[in-house]
């Protein structure tokens, strides 16, 4: 796939929730209706592909150097995120995932729930960069 090119326009996020899973890597392994809608692309562009592909590069670095640092310890992350959508649009998501473990208690992969960020907390994320 090319490139995606961000454009300075926002997907506004409504409804259900949008839910991911990956393997240890952050390679897509399940998403649900809702993801692939608020994302853009169908399912079978996003299985086996890194979550990254809706990585939008105003988020900083650190950010996610945190989450993977939190998830990797076996805790729970949680925070506000702009994600980048197949057509170069954004979409501000509050974003909980979570280790998913097996019997013997290692981490196989992470499961992602999304809904939509509150206008309020857009707005002020929005003042703050």
């Amino acid at each position: 796939m090319d490139k995606i090119v961000p454009k300075d326009e926002e997907y506004v996020f409504e409804g259900k929730v949008a839910v991911s899973q990956t393997d240890l890597d952050g390679n897509i392994t399940f998403v649900n209706r809702k993801f692939c809608e608020i994302s853009g692309y169908a399912r079978d562009e996003l299985i086996g592909r890194s979550h990254d592909i809706i990585r939008h590069p105003d988020v900083e670095e650190a950010t996610f150097e945190k989450m993977w640092k939190t998830l990797k310890s076996g805790q729970v992350w949680n925070g506000m995120l702009k994600n980048l959508r197949k057509d170069g649009r954004y979409c501000w998501v509050d974003i909980e995932i979570a280790p998913i473990f097996n019997k013997q208690e290692q981490i196989t992969g992470f499961m992602s729930v999304s809904k939509p960020s509150p206008r309020k907390n857009i707005q002020q994320k929005n003042k703050t960069n």
